[in-house]
């Protein structure tokens, strides 16, 4: 485990598919600690509901213990929860974003293709979208064959790991395979790109700490969609609700 991202030099990590924690950003200015699960238990506090778990089932069944509920997940299947749970069977990821609350979301399996057009020729959906702006988000980014992508950065680190197909990443330090169970991360600022074959596509379950996506007071559905004489509501804050927060 490595405890401190400012000394990390390199633009890429990647992991096998073993239990415990793989990886702490607690230090990093979106803290985050990615853990895996592999048939044994994983037993994870959310410290008085302070923080959140977002998770993928890359082999079901799993069954996600939480607080308020008990889950039966099958492959393909993800979640985000603000409580204490566990998991138990199976295997998979949980990426634990300290001081942010989710709401409690559990989806899925993944679809075939993607329902927003990306770059490259590769596309992605939201799986758990960000509740406002500037939130968390988990993400389905699915590469066709034959990829080769625009060589790019990231402003802040993402976690990522293959649900299906193979490939390989592309830093200035090399080339890493990727094929299903491959977990990873792409360092802040760090430099890479993904290939696929002419015979293999890829999809990748990638999680995102941060967004400059998302719903504001004044900004969203709706409010938008409320109209005082033709008006949408979003332009009179006279009538706006003001400092009350879930």
């Amino acid at each position: 485990m490595i405890n401190n991202i400012d000394t990390h030099t390199e633009a890429f990590a990647s992991f096998d598919l073993a239990a415990g924690c793989l990886y702490d950003y607690r230090r990093n200015r979106f803290p985050t600690i990615l853990y895996a699960w592999r048939a044994a238990e994983l037993g994870l506090s959310s410290k008085g509901h302070s923080d959140t778990f977002f998770g993928y089932v890359h082999e079901g069944p799993a069954q996600l213990i939480a607080e308020h509920n008990r889950y039966e997940l099958a492959t393909g299947q993800y979640f985000s929860l603000a409580e204490s749970i566990s998991l138990r069977g199976g295997a998979g990821i949980v990426v634990r974003r300290l001081e942010y609350r989710c709401q409690n979301v559990v989806g899925g399996p993944i679809e075939e293709a993607g329902r927003l057009r990306y770059i490259d020729g590769c596309t992605d959906s939201l799986l758990i979208p960000p509740v406002q702006l500037g939130d968390p988000c988990l993400n389905a980014l699915y590469f066709p064959p034959s990829v080769d992508q625009t060589t790019h950065t990231h402003p802040s680190m993402r976690v990522g790991m293959v649900a299906r197909g193979r490939g390989e990443c592309v830093t200035e330090r090399g080339r890493e395979d990727l094929y299903p169970g491959k977990i990873f991360i792409i360092h802040e600022n760090g430099m890479h790109k993904f290939k696929t074959s002419a015979q293999d596509g890829m999809v990748v379950i990638a999680y995102h700490p941060d967004s400059d996506f998302g719903p504001r007071d004044v900004d969203h559905p709706m409010i938008n969609r409320t109209m005082v004489g033709g008006v949408s509501a979003a332009a009179l804050p006279g009538i706006q609700t003001l400092n009350q927060r879930a």
